[in-house]
């Protein structure tokens, strides 16, 4: 043992530095503060009647009513407690503090990528923090897409178990590959692991062209049948968590549409404009090499008093003692150094200035397969992320890749080239190492190198308006703006317009230089090792360090200390006004609130905070539900919708008060009422049509589909009748009711047939779809107790599945891990 810690003593010190890196950038967190994450935020308020439900029961429901009048809980939080990959990462959330755990998992599964690829310890350690502290990876920490995060630190690993497979380790590389991507896929970002797949069908399309070229495609199959085996089984770990995706996924706007479409939306995907909303420039590519080259972050605020602008201010006639004040102002709303096309950003797409050096190094000096897989892919995905800005590519794949037109915000797709850009950049590093004696124009080629990068960007410096205007197309809007809010002539406006172009111009300038230094830096290194002036390893960990410096600077502007509050602080989100205890206080089982206090209630969760809200927010809501809000709430509020949902309170501003005030509406329809007429329509879009002016008290809007179930109703009108909801639970809805006759009932609950039963006195009962989005049921005369329970088979068996493939998963790596020691042993004894 003591040998076996000694031989390994490299890896244990680079782990150690891995964690202090972590705990150092952290460093809030280990004081006990939390990190201000605004999704994360809204993610509390969607999960709030599911966490409640789990800590008084101890069990979350797979369906939750607090968003969007009701929706299966699996794209919010559900428990797979078959899953082993599950306990994975309640594991490392319960032992690291929010973030460490997903920074440690960058570092960490980077580096055993680049040590699958033989690479010395401190080499693989510099890659390590090339990937990790790529921009994107702490700005999407920021920005709370937690999950995204995670998924993104499980690239690495997964590919690295892949390339081991192909390279002969067979059991040990399937095994690893089944364990990575069963964690993978358990992060449930999918739009992330379908990026990833992307890649990696382009990486099997290379190994098999270099497996036909030279005659090794047994060697091939064999390691693609392990493979295969390997996903399959890490497909079955996660089978309840994508079974209940696929099939919501196919109900909600991700799937075929219901209504007869006429825009650029997809029939079976999400809308083109929708998809494209965040698309990254063209010229933004240049981010890469320079963050700050287009103005960095829409929501940080870089002028200050010694900026161009405010000498402008100053310039016409603007008090100095003012202009501090000015400023800020006029950064809140009118005016932003970032100067590209997305209508918001949190941050450039950096990867390291010394990274792309290598990278572009790696063009020249690297050979084979792991180059050309690595290049194609680069420039398709960069491509791809083009989307509106460059559609002859994104369109083809969105129109005909299959699932492709699934994914929204096509910019994040960038997450593959900040994976395969540093591993470009570090084999070439290897390889340059290697053959520093046996090559003769290595030189040659590390000078081009320089040319490229650092002559570009000298170019830049001293001509900045050669490649780019600074300026982006609304430009004469802000400019008007201006001119308005300081009541001034346009002359006045274009002179603080043309302000703010110089400010962003000296902004790139200076981060141009900057990456300009790091690249003569990592030059020098290079060079010298090229000479015999420095030893590999310490040119690894030099390189290494300047590495981090560059890219923990940046990443500082992003994520730093001052994004984390006392958990006090945080807890103050969700204060309770008066309007919310009101509402609190109204005893009913259960009823719908719409808050418009926060601008579009459709896209704000927060009343899901204290609420079962008809609004909400979520990047894959119901299908039905979403058409619905498009079509009755797009222009005006459709009144007899809302009676229908049981919106019994809106929660509107007061304009004589800062405080919110609630506004009971008495015409709420309730949990369930008995209707007296049925109005049968021939399709999806007359169904909608039909509730756009109804009485939903009397008349339910039915698809004629359904006639022949509903059968012969001579008469609805048992004014006596009533139904009244007993019990609620989010997935368990209790009913009584008399009637002296057959009768229908409407239930204000949303319509998803992929789980919910209807129990008649216990005995299960069909029921159908009315006014577009609610269930309805035909209940025979009587008195009687009728259940609504939500039992997606889709769960149930999966999570069955799931544990019967960890299972399998553990007994195989046990019985590999008893093999290689029982070899070892009998090697050892002959």
């Amino acid at each position: 043992m003591k040998k076996w810690f000694q031989a390994n003593s490299t890896h244990f010190i680079i782990i150690g530095i891995f964690f202090i890196l972590c705990f150092a950038y952290f460093s809030p967190a280990m004081q006990g503060k939390d990190l201000y994450q605004s999704d994360v935020l809204e993610a509390k308020a969607m999960a709030k009647e599911i966490m409640d439900v789990k800590a008084a029961t101890g069990k979350g429901p797979l369906w939750t009513n607090s968003m969007f009048g009701g929706m299966p809980s699996f794209q919010i939080w559900v428990s797979n407690s078959g899953s082993i990959a599950n306990y994975v990462i309640n594991t490392l959330k319960t032992v690291f503090p929010n973030p460490i755990d997903i920074v440690l998992c960058y570092l960490l599964g980077a580096y055993f990528l680049l040590s699958t690829l033989k690479m010395k310890p401190w080499l693989a350690a510099a890659g390590a923090i090339a990937f990790a502290f790529t921009s994107y990876n702490f700005i999407y920490i920021e920005a709370g897409h937690s999950n995204q995060a995670m998924a993104i630190s499980f690239f690495a690993p997964v590919l690295g178990s892949i390339l081991l497979t192909f390279r002969g380790r067979y059991l040990l590389g399937g095994l690893l590959t089944a364990f990575f991507l069963a964690v993978e896929i358990r992060c449930n970002h999918i739009q992330m692991t379908y990026y990833l797949f992307m890649c990696l069908l382009i990486l099997a399309g290379f190994e098999l062209y270099y497996a036909i070229a030279s005659k090794q495609l047994k060697a091939f199959f064999t390691s693609a049948g392990y493979l295969v085996a390997g996903v399959i089984l890490a497909v079955g770990v996660n089978a309840g968590q994508l079974w209940t995706t696929y099939e919501y996924g196919n109900e909600s706007i991700r799937g075929k549409a219901n209504l007869t479409r006429t825009s650029s939306k997809s029939d079976t995907g999400l809308g083109r404009d929708y998809a494209y909303n965040w698309s990254q420039g063209v010229g933004e590519i240049s981010t890469f090499l320079v963050p700050n080259m287009y103005g960095g972050a829409t929501q940080i605020k870089q002028l200050d008093e010694h900026s161009h602008v405010a000498k402008a201010l100053v310039a016409k006639g603007v008090p100095e003692d003012q202009v501090k004040e000015i400023i800020p102002q006029l950064q809140q709303g009118l005016i932003r150094t970032y100067w590209g096309e997305k209508s918001s950003t949190h941050g450039p797409w950096y990867f390291g200035c010394i990274v792309i050096f290598l990278y572009v190094l790696g063009l020249f000096i690297v050979k084979g397969k792991m180059k050309w897989w690595i290049l194609t892919s680069t420039f398709l995905f960069v491509f791809l992320s083009f989307g509106r800005h460059f559609p002859l590519i994104s369109d083809l794949f969105f129109d005909y890749f299959p699932m492709y037109n699934k994914m929204r915000a096509v910019e994040s797709i960038l997450v593959i080239p900040a994976l395969i850009i540093p591993l470009l950049a570090f084999v070439a590093l290897k390889q340059f190492v290697d053959e520093k004696d046996k090559t003769k124009d290595l030189p040659k080629k590390l000078l081009y190198s320089l040319y490229i990068t650092g002559g570009g960007l000298l170019v830049f410096m001293l001509i900045p308006t050669l490649f780019f205007d600074f300026r982006d197309t609304s430009h004469q809007e802000m400019v008007n703006h201006i001119a308005e809010a300081f009541k001034a002539d346009l002359g006045f406006a274009n002179s603080i317009g043309s302000a703010l172009i110089e400010d962003r111009i000296s902004l790139a300038r200076t981060d141009a230089f900057r990456s300009l230094i790091f690249i003569l830096l990592g030059f020098g290194i290079l060079w010298a090792i090229l000479k015999g002036k420095v030893k590999a390893n310490t040119a690894f960990i030099v390189l290494g360090v300047l590495i981090l410096v560059d890219m923990w600077s940046v990443d500082r502007r992003y994520l730093n200390n001052s994004n984390f509050y006392d958990k006090s602080v945080l807890d103050q989100n969700y204060q309770a006004t008066a309007a919310d205890l009101q509402i609190l206080n109204d005893k009913a089982l259960d009823f719908r609130v719409i808050d418009f206090t926060k601008g579009n209630p459709f896209f704000d969760a927060s009343a899901s905070y204290f609420h079962k809200s008809v609004g909400g927010r979520h990047s894959a809501r119901l299908q039905r539900y979403d058409e619905m809000i498009t079509a009755q709430f797009s222009e005006k509020i459709n009144e007899p919708v809302l009676d229908m949902l049981n919106t019994k309170y809106l929660i509107m501003a007061d304009k004589s008060s800062p405080t919110p005030q609630a506004i009971e509406r008495k015409t709420a329809l309730g949990n369930a009422w008995f209707i007296s007429n049925i109005n049968y329509v021939k399709n999806a879009d007359e169904e909608m049509k039909g509730i756009t002016s109804f009485d939903p008290k009397t008349t339910a809007i039915v698809d004629e589909t359904v006639k022949s179930q509903i059968g012969d109703v001579k008469s609805l009108t048992d004014t006596t009748a009533k139904i009244q909801l007993t019990e609620y639970h989010p997935d368990h809805l209790v009913y009584k009711y008399k009637s002296a006759q057959d009768a229908i009932a409407v239930f204000a609950e949303i319509w998803y047939d992929k789980g919910w039963n209807a129990y008649l006195d216990g005995n299960k009962i069909p029921y159908f779809r009315a006014n577009y989005i609610l269930r309805a049921a035909k209940l025979p005369a009587g008195s009687h107790n009728l259940e609504f329970k939500f039992e997606p088979t889709s769960y149930l068996v999966g999570d069955k599945i799931s544990m019967i493939s960890s299972l399998i998963l553990v007994i195989i790596s046990g019985i590999a891990v008893f093999l290689h020691f029982r070899a070892k042993k009998n090697t050892a004894s002959v």
